[in-house]
């Protein structure tokens, strides 16, 4: 099956300090896309910009809190103004903080919120004209939108909840953008990773780490770099072809 080369095209990628998004970045980056690598940790996106440039790629560091919208706003304006476009957006930044809805911390919720569904729309809205321009022009004659979603989105789980509403929001607003925007060659796609070896659970309290560690039956989670590779395969396929949805599990989740 033909694929398409990401020569001559922009990348953003959210949430590019670690895991995912970190890998996400260097795979496109592979794939011949000038990568703009987002996320709040300074530090760890400089060194993953010269890391991706001494293996003769291109990237840009922009530290921002996308929850922020004038920082998200920002954010686009400056890969534009830096490269003169923009191709892709891969939406991973995300927050799981799990527990019981019961007397649950209201701040943790907010903060899912507004980094699982805020920071997204933020990225999003920003984003969208110039997809829709570069999707106009002979590059690639398309533009691409991946939100990274979860298995959280697709099942509901006691102690998930508030991530559950987040994960279930994102892939209502992907599949209600990909309607709007497709005809216009803009691909919209949602990516529903299972178990990853991330830093995601580390967010949460020790007693919901030793929960979900007594309960895990998952032998053999994915690596970062297999949802990197759902992520490039989306977005390297011909003009005429679309993935709306990609499921990514550990062949031993259930």
């Amino acid at each position: 099956m033909q694929i398409t080369s990401l020569t001559g095209t922009v990348a953003i990628v959210t949430g590019a300090s670690s895991g995912i998004g970190e890998a996400t970045a260097r795979r496109l980056a592979e794939h011949g896309a000038t990568v703009a690598v987002v996320a709040r940790r300074k530090d760890r996106l400089d060194e993953l910009v010269a890391s991706i440039e001494a293996a003769g790629g291109s990237a840009l560091a922009i530290a921002v809190d996308i929850t922020d919208r004038a920082q998200a706003q920002a954010a686009v304006q400056t890969v534009v103004a830096s490269f003169g476009r923009l191709d892709i957006l891969v939406n991973k930044a995300g927050l799981m903080l799990l527990g019981d809805i019961v007397g649950a911390d209201i701040e943790e919720w907010d903060r899912m919120i507004a980094v699982n569904q805020q920071g997204l729309l933020h990225m999003t809205h920003s984003a969208l004209p110039h997809l829709l321009a570069a999707a106009k022009d002979d590059v690639r004659g398309v533009a691409d939108i991946v939100d990274i979603s979860s298995i959280a989105g697709r099942q509901a789980s006691a102690n998930f909840g508030v991530y559950n509403m987040t994960k279930f929001g994102v892939n209502g607003f992907t599949e209600a953008l990909r309607q709007e925007v497709t005809k216009q060659q803009v691909r919209v796609g949602v990516l529903e990773p299972g178990a990853v070896m991330t830093e995601l659970v580390s967010h949460n309290s020790q007693r919901v780490r030793d929960g979900l560690e007594a309960t895990d039956d998952i032998p053999v989670r994915l690596q970062p770099e297999d949802i990197a590779d759902s992520i490039a395969y989306m977005v390297t396929r011909p003009s005429h072809s679309s993935i709306a949805e990609l499921w990514a599990m550990p062949t031993s989740q259930v």
